[in-house]
């Protein structure tokens, strides 16, 4: 099978024979509807779902042979199409270059369809006039379709360049400008889409434009990008049998693998799971499982909300929200949950629907491990090495090894800078103490079974899993380790248990905000 890697043109896909999954019956759907606006996370397909609406839109019937869409498109109308991708753009200190690629379009779309230009260097009336014009020369209304349309605005948010913040503020507004002329021409427009990976606040971004229908989190559009687990384990068999041999494990335990390291991304209340489309397609392409999502560049944006709102993480996994808490983004670090969501970087994990609250957390192991991973090296800042620690503390748990584990332990605390660990304020220090162990132990979890597990009469601090091994860990700050054991057995944490043939190991511990590592370690 040839895999698509990096390309993002329908027609090179289908031309040269690269493997698609076919969505095409989703995007005659959509093209049924008039203006659009869909958030997806970056590298999720979004550039290829907008090459495929241009492809049908310009009545390229040749391209669709042996889709769906053949089964539903009788007419194969052919319409005037202006894209703009924002893709490429980049931001230079002193220069416009939104104005000046939209202008470039614009000028472009006038020669393709042979309209006399205006005699203005008025971008809006430009636009305006061209659009009118267009559908009275090809006698069919235009189609628009914006990719990426926020990547102006993420390129400037939250830096300390100088001027940026000028040019923020004149991107939203021209961008702003650009939209209301969507409604000033809309009995010409046959469809609108705009992409992107956030939804900017509307109040500030959507003004003027006629509200576009936002079916990012749809169900009638929730696989539209993406990869199904139907479409992995039928599209990708060749795949995933050849990826089986290289791994030297049965097909059966490869699906599980790809499941756990790529799926669980959710876009509606239909909870459909949805993988990683680039991750997958690099697995295949490379036979091996790596990180490709993740390590293909954390966003600059992200990392400058991630060194502002470290202790959010920690808060906004594994619990609900109200929608509006993470659909709608301010362009700021006050509450960073929109986009750590609108990134891909959290997804919905189960819904309320009593209260329309959601469930968020980070969709599988290969967004957690590099969540976590990124986390700890910029807020604990060791000198050891966070995955090569993980790796060896797995290997501990799996070997029932705990002199092992505790000397893990003390030795990547006993490492953290002592400039890092607050000194004065107790509220400070027990929040540094809890996200310490909240980063280390989810880590772990990337690699074997971690609960912050609710028991009858209360939550233990942390139990582990091993195939072998049950570990009930309860940590104490600048208390004793026999006041951890204490705890765990007043309150039956191990009642659980009782019953499992796995070994059990109950351990206290006690962490000194003065030392910054393990104090007293004991076990029963």
């Amino acid at each position: 099978m040839k895999y698509p890697i990096g390309i993002q043109s329908f027609e090179t896909i289908r031309r040269d024979g690269y493997v698609y999954v076919d969505k095409t019956d989703l995007i005659y759907k959509l093209a049924q509807g008039h203006v659009y606006f869909l958030a997806r996370p970056r590298r999720f397909g979004k550039s290829l779902m907008v090459s495929t609406l241009k492809a049908y839109f310009e009545g390229r019937r040749d391209l669709f042979e042996g889709l769906k869409m053949m089964e539903l498109e009788k007419d194969w109308t052919k319409y005037p199409v202006i894209s703009f991708d924002f893709n490429g753009l980049l931001q230079k200190e002193g220069e416009r270059p939104l104005r000046n690629y939209l202008f470039s379009q614009v000028v472009e779309a006038e020669k393709k369809y042979n309209i006399t230009p205006e005699d203005t260097n008025d971008l809006g009336l430009r636009f305006r006039r061209l659009i009118p014009a267009i559908h009275e020369k090809t006698g069919q209304r235009v189609v628009v379709l914006i990719d990426e349309y926020d990547k102006p605005l993420l390129d400037l948010v939250e830096t300390n360049r100088p001027g940026d913040k000028e040019q923020l503020d004149y991107n939203r507004e021209l961008l702003k400008g650009f939209f209301s002329i969507f409604k000033a021409t809309d009995d010409h427009l046959r469809f609108v889409l705009l992409t992107g990976i956030t939804k900017f606040s509307q109040v500030s971004m959507f003004s003027g434009f006629n509200q576009p229908d936002d079916i990012s989190l749809v169900s009638r559009f929730d696989t539209l990008l993406g990869i199904t687990e139907e479409e992995l384990h039928t599209v990708f068999a060749e795949g995933i049998s050849e990826l089986a041999d290289s791994l030297g494990v049965d097909e059966e335990e490869t699906k599980a693998q790809l499941k756990r390291r790529y799926d669980g991304y959710h876009f509606s209340k239909r909870m459909i799971d949805v993988y990683n489309p680039f991750s997958i397609l690099n697995t295949f392409a490379n036979l091996d499982m790596r990180d490709y999502w993740f390590s293909s560049g954390t966003p600059s944006y992200m990392v400058r909300l991630l060194s502002k709102s470290q202790e959010e993480v920690m808060t906004y996994t594994g619990r609900y929200f109200p929608e509006q808490m993470f659909i709608d983004y301010k362009a700021d670090t006050e509450m960073p949950l929109p986009m750590f969501f609108q990134s891909g970087y959290l997804t919905i994990k189960a819904v309320d629907r009593r209260f329309n609250t959601y469930l968020l957390d980070y969709p599988n192991n290969e967004v957690k491990q590099g969540m976590l991973t990124l986390l700890a090296n910029q807020y604990l800042q060791s000198k050891e090495d966070a995955p090569s620690w993980v790796n060896q503390m797995v290997y501990a748990l799996e070997c029932g090894d705990l002199d092992l584990v505790r000397r893990l332990f003390t030795s990547f605390l006993a490492e953290t800078p002592y400039s890092m660990r607050p000194k004065k304020d107790q509220k400070d220090r027990e929040l540094y103490f809890h996200y310490t162990f909240y980063l280390l132990m989810r880590l772990i979890s990337c690699y074997t079974v971690y609960t912050e597990k609710q028991l009858s009469e209360g939550r233990a601090d942390c139990i582990i899993e091993t195939p072998k091994y049950v570990y009930i860990f309860e940590f104490k700050l600048d208390g004793t380790a026999d006041e951890a054991l204490q705890q765990i057995n007043e309150r039956g944490y191990a009642r659980a248990y009782e019953a499992d043939a796995r070994a059990l190991y109950i351990i206290g511990a006690s962490f000194s905000s003065k030392t910054g590592t393990i104090e007293e370690w004991k076990k029963n």
